[in-house]
């Protein structure tokens, strides 16, 4: 006997052919989050409900605790009409009140319970609940619906007692069973063509049998496992092939590489994982580890090994969905799989080494880059400009030899074999050739590293003749694409320019480069025939990619604002700015200054013509005004002097000293005065105050 026949748990699975291992995860995530808030929405659930998703390659199924088999019943307002339509002069109910209400159940009776809401007549009505069968087939619909389904596919429905006849069905894969059961109960749902039941189908090969009648909704996970030879949970055979990998290569001293989309990819292509260790000729082991790795994650999904050096060994993992008592079978098989595959890629690697890469340079030409900007061979020479101009203002002459080499040759890779064949490898085999060739080592690793950075987070081009060309590499693209009009609108950028902005920013600021961003940005337009409004709208794009980034890492938005709406010339200097004005906002006069920079700002915006930024002492009046600049002339040199040394902290705070008098100038004197030249003298006060007040940051962006 159940404790409470009325709420119990609830089990839904859709029996489905293999699913895309990709996305697998997302789509059993997707799946019972949906159809858990649709049974919430509705009532459903109980205070304490939630759910357990699952998703094997071949099912997605939810588990939800706590689920009542009808909502409780609600009392609700339901309006019914205008109160003028509703009743007449005399406040009786009109034919179309009575109409109304018969239709809701009521009779003229419930007119004197009616209540009159700004002229609209409402009538309080007991709503029952929605029950279990019909509320979860709603939120079944909901969640076949809503699933994240990379491409649908059409099949056709065989006839069955639901759908007479053929139909086509649109879902990601054919689906070919659905159980619904509250408790040790199925509930009558249907979904795709298909009628719930409380049977399912363990694993294609090992299951104990072949269908598998599920006795309760709690029962279903253990009773795959022990019947049907499946881990239901995504999350536990994750953890069980962790567990495997770990254990396969501790007996080998070796260590499985580590690689979370693999792990999520493989765990999406198995029920029940058993791992097997396999290997190939150590002669394959000659070819860069990181074209052996690829061909062995990306075409087989193996698991490379690793020494303690972290040098690719010739053994490997497999994450089999079979067991078999003699596995021999299946690693020999595998290991005839992966022998060509690594065949492939000596025969690349042997063969692209038969040529330099500055013979390539000229199939360049013949790759199109972008219809608008011509050739790969043609954004070589943009680049190579680039690059050199960068490096000469960095290191001079030397350092931009070695740019305008490694520039040259970045790219000759893309006419390789072997990157031809695996487009990731792009730099990286570049690198390699080069060292081959015996090129200086900051150009060969320049060459790998001018993609650099590729993403947040990723590692910086580990010399400056790298960052010179990564510079290079992203301001040719950048600035190419806006000046033909290619800018990111919303969330499109087809051509990543915002990782592009980032990247740039990122070397500027981490590398502490004594290079102004305008003077990158025109050097980059100097390859290309555009407008000066495209200059502006590259310079405010990579501000805008700076702000967004220094918020995201936490940064205060009015202190980031304070900092770039000055446009700091060097971006180097940004993460000391920002120090500065932190610290400037903790003092007790940080407030008030604010305050009266904004004022002052706002006073002198609103002053038609030039404002002189001078004082004549002679025309100084007011005591206060007099006191002012005496203090300014004192505090002004000392936070210059700080400013020009680079101590933007000690720069602001010689600031705090200026509040009082700034108070008191405000409080006793008028700048618009009625004498011309006294006006004139005093808007000179307040620009020369502004000047001395803003030159680590705009402070009036503190002010609340």
């Amino acid at each position: 006997m159940e404790k409470n026949p009325h709420n119990k748990n609830l089990l839904v699975e859709l029996f489905i052919e293999e699913l895309p291992p990709k996305a697998l995860n997302k789509l059993g995530e997707a799946f019972s989050s949906v159809l858990f808030e649709s049974l919430k929405t509705q009532g459903l659930t109980l205070e304490n409900a939630s759910f357990t998703a699952f998703a094997t390659p071949r099912r997605l199924a939810t588990h939800i605790k706590y689920v009542a088999d009808k909502a409780a019943d609600k009392q609700i307002s339901q309006k019914l009409m205008p109160a003028n339509v509703g009743l007449d002069v005399n406040s009786d109910a009109t034919p179309a009140l009575l109409k109304k209400l018969q239709s809701l159940g009521a009779d003229a009776s419930a007119v004197a319970n009616l209540k009159n809401d700004n002229n609209t007549l409402f009538l309080d009505v007991l709503q029952a609940g929605v029950t279990l069968p019909d509320g979860l087939q709603k939120a079944l619909n909901e969640a076949i619906a809503k699933l994240p389904i990379p491409k649908v596919m059409t099949y056709q429905l065989h006839e069955n007692t639901q759908n007479p006849g053929w139909e086509s069905v649109n879902f990601v894969r054919p689906a070919h069973g659905l159980v619904a059961m509250h408790g040790s109960s199925t509930i009558a749902v249907n979904a795709l063509g298909l009628n719930a039941s409380n049977f399912t189908h363990g694993h294609r090969f090992e299951a104990k049998q072949s269908v598998i009648a599920i006795k309760h909704a709690d029962s279903y996970e253990q009773q795959l496992l022990d019947e049907g030879a499946v881990i239901a949970s995504f999350a536990a055979r994750k953890a069980e092939i962790v567990s495997q990998l770990i254990a396969a290569a501790a007996k080998q001293n070796i260590k499985p590489i580590n690689d979370d989309a693999l792990l999520d990819e493989v765990t999406a292509l198995v029920e029940r994982p058993n791992v097997l260790l396999g290997q190939f000729e150590e002669t394959y082991l000659e070819v860069p580890q990181e074209c052996l790795i690829l061909t062995m994650k990306a075409n087989q999904k193996y698991f490379p090994l690793l020494d303690e050096n972290s040098k690719l060994t010739n053994k490997f993992l497999i994450v089999s969905n079979i067991s078999p008592k003699d596995p021999s079978a299946v690693i020999g098989g595998n290991e005839r799989v992966v022998r060509p595959r690594l065949a492939d890629a000596k025969f690349f690697f042997d063969q692209d080494r038969k040529k330099t890469l500055e013979s390539r340079i000229a199939g360049l030409d013949k790759v199109v880059y972008h219809n608008k900007l011509g050739s790969q061979g043609e954004r070589t020479q943009r680049v190579r400009a680039i690059a050199k101009e960068i490096a000469r203002q960095l290191g001079g002459d030397k350092l931009a030899a070695l740019a305008d080499q490694a520039a040259m040759l970045a790219k000759a890779d893309l006419v390789t074999d072997m990157v031809g064949e695996f487009p990731e490898l792009q730099g990286i085999m570049g690198r390699y050739y080069a060292q081959h060739e015996g090129l200086d080592n900051d150009v060969s690793f320049a060459i790998e590293d001018h993609y650099k950075p590729r993403f947040a987070g990723d590692e910086l081009p580990r010399n400056q003749v790298g960052v010179c060309v990564a510079l290079a590499d992203k301001l040719e693209i950048l600035v190419g694409l806006f000046s033909i009009g290619e800018k990111p609108t919303g969330d499109k950028d087809p051509f990543a320019l915002r990782r592009q902005a980032l990247g740039i920013i990122r070397m500027l600021i981490d590398c502490q480069l004594t290079l102004s961003l305008d003077a990158i940005i025109e050097i980059a337009f100097s390859q290309f025939t555009t407008d000066s409004n495209s200059r502006v709208a590259v310079k405010d794009f990579c501000f805008d990619r700076l702000s967004v980034n220094l918020r995201d890492h936490g940064a205060n938005t009015q202190e980031v604002d304070a900092v770039l709406s000055l446009a700091p010339k060097l971006l180097s200097e940004v993460p000391k700015l920002l120090e500065a004005v932190r610290s400037f906002a903790t003092l007790p006069e940080a407030p008030a200054l604010a305050a009266a920079n904004k004022r002052v700002g706002n006073i002198l915006k609103k002053v038609e013509g030039e404002i002189k930024v001078d004082v004549n002492s002679n025309l100084l009046k007011e005591p206060a005004e007099i006191a002012l600049n005496e203090l300014l002339s004192k505090v002004k040199p000392d936070a210059d002097k700080l400013f020009e040394s680079g101590d933007y902290t000690g720069s602001l705070k010689a600031l705090a000293a200026l509040k009082s008098p700034v108070d008191a100038f405000f409080d006793n004197v008028m700048v618009n005065a009625d004498d011309p030249a006294l006006k004139a003298n005093r808007l000179g006060l307040m620009a020369k105050l502004h000047q001395a007040m803003n030159r680590v940051a705009d402070l009036s962006k503190l002010a609340n």
